[in-house]
């Protein structure tokens, strides 16, 4: 099924998608990849605020390429999720809504997107080029030392996005496997 939602996502529109939606998400999203989620650990090992509002936020396992002339961001294909795996089930647990990047979450992460009604989406990898020509703007935030991997706030328009795992803890992935052996 495809829908078309406003970021931030709220809980009823969490809760109505399912593992393998198509999804084209507009408004506000950030970036974060491994470094960015380290130092946001630290921050909250040492009771420190993190640099951008958690609650209902959606972050994108995306570190862009240099802009182009004319645009706000290169290319902005999403990153391997599962090695932020260790962060993620404490950032839901801190109200994040949702995550977007591509391949596999683990238990932890799944049984954090359930308890919290979260959502993870895939981005489809290999098509950061134009991925990017649905970003409206991008501004760093926090880490600007890190580069590319400094976070992010993204303002974005018709995000094309595939739901992986949904909030009742259906996994696309999984589900397609176990369809396919039964095919062949």
């Amino acid at each position: 099924m495809e829908k078309h939602l406003e970021i931030p996502l709220k809980e009823e529109e969490i809760k109505n998608l399912k593992a393998g939606d198509y999804v084209y998400l507009t408004g506000t999203i950030y970036t974060a990849r491994d470094a960015a989620h380290k130092r946001m650990a630290e921050a909250l090992d040492k009771g420190e605020e993190l640099p951008l509002e958690i609650k209902g936020a959606t972050i994108y396992y995306m570190g862009p390429s240099p802009a182009r002339e004319g645009r706000p961001i290169g290319s902005a294909g999403p990153t391997t999720a599962s090695r932020m795996d260790k962060y993620a089930p404490r950032l839901l647990d801190l109200g994040m809504a949702g995550m977007i990047g591509k391949g596999k979450r683990t238990k932890e992460v799944t049984d954090a997107i359930v308890r919290n009604q979260g959502i993870y989406f895939a981005a489809v990898g290999g098509a950061g080029a134009l991925l990017s020509k649905r970003i409206l703007s991008s501004q760093v935030i926090a880490y600007e030392d890190l580069g590319t991997e400094a976070i992010r706030k993204l303002e974005i328009e018709n995000f094309p996005v595939i739901v992986v795992i949904d909030s009742q803890g259906n996994n696309l992935y999984e589900n397609a496997v176990k369809e396919w052996r039964q095919i062949s």
